[in-house]
């Protein structure tokens, strides 16, 4: 079922981007998936939810509220569930990552933190309270797939596992040779790879968002023509038709039209 009321702790659970201009954002993704949103009250600091069919899919905020002299990266960022956030960052301090932000409370949504694993990879950590999370999944126009381009994966494995409870297993399969399964409790919650050869060196490690779609090709030149960048065109994979693209302010993701399952 698409449509999600509760997530177990390690389990992807939430989306969000930060980006220098807020509404062009909000026009961008509303126009490619058909999402509703607004800017949000000042309370939030302008945080803003995006909705699809009533439920939340996705958030945004402006880079400016968050008052750093350097913004930060114009990219998705993935948080996992937690039951207890508190005892998550001191998890992750105990498996050599590093808290970025605090434990924090959202009002009575929940209470949050952000953090980055022994390679750097930033991440963010969600214990909910009035606010579940994204509410509706891999279907078009909304998440499917959160995975981990990592330039070292043993590492990375090890401080998933004890940091999180997320389990790093080798995919079978012809077309997933050097690909890992990230897992929870024997349910497969994401993906892990490294980093693939020829990248600029300036890449580095970092979660990718995909979103489910029907049709790649269409959506790769919607980006396009909608002033984003295609970086890699669509092409036919292990998991369907995918392509990695970027927003028109630099965040990028990517697109899969999922082969149809049985």
């Amino acid at each position: 079922m698409p449509e999600v009321t509760s997530y177990q702790p390690g389990t992807p659970c939430w989306i969000d981007l930060m980006v220098p201009d807020q509404q062009a954002a909000l026009d961008f993704y509303s126009g490619l998936f058909g999402w509703e949103g607004e800017v949000g009250p000042p309370e939030t600091g302008g945080y803003a939810t995006w909705t699809l069919r009533g439920k939340p899919v996705a958030g945004v905020m402006s880079a400016r509220s968050v008052g750093e002299e350097t913004p930060p990266p114009t990219v998705w960022t993935t948080y996992f569930c937690s039951a207890d956030a508190q005892a998550t960052s001191e998890s992750v301090s105990r498996a050599g990552g590093t808290v970025l932000m605090p434990v924090m409370d959202v009002m009575d949504l929940g209470r949050m933190l952000v953090a980055a694993d022994p390679l750097g990879t930033v991440f963010g950590v969600w214990q909910p309270l009035g606010f579940t999370g994204a509410g509706l999944v891999n279907e078009p126009g909304t998440l499917i797939w959160n995975e981990l381009n990592t330039t070292d994966r043993e590492a990375a494995s090890a401080f998933y596992a004890e940091a999180l409870g997320v389990e790093s297993i080798p995919m079978e399969g012809e077309g997933a040779e050097g690909y890992f399964a990230l897992s929870v409790d024997g349910r497969t919650v994401g993906g892990l790879q490294p980093l693939r050869e020829g990248l600029p060196l300036e890449v580095p490690p970092h979660w990718l968002v995909y979103f489910a779609v029907e049709d790649t090709d269409r959506l790769s030149a919607k980006v396009s023509a909608e002033g984003g960048t295609v970086l890699r065109p669509p092409y036919d994979m292990v998991a369907g038709r995918m392509s990695l693209v970027k927003d028109p302010q630099g965040a990028p993701f990517a697109l899969l039209a999922p082969k149809p399952m049985g």
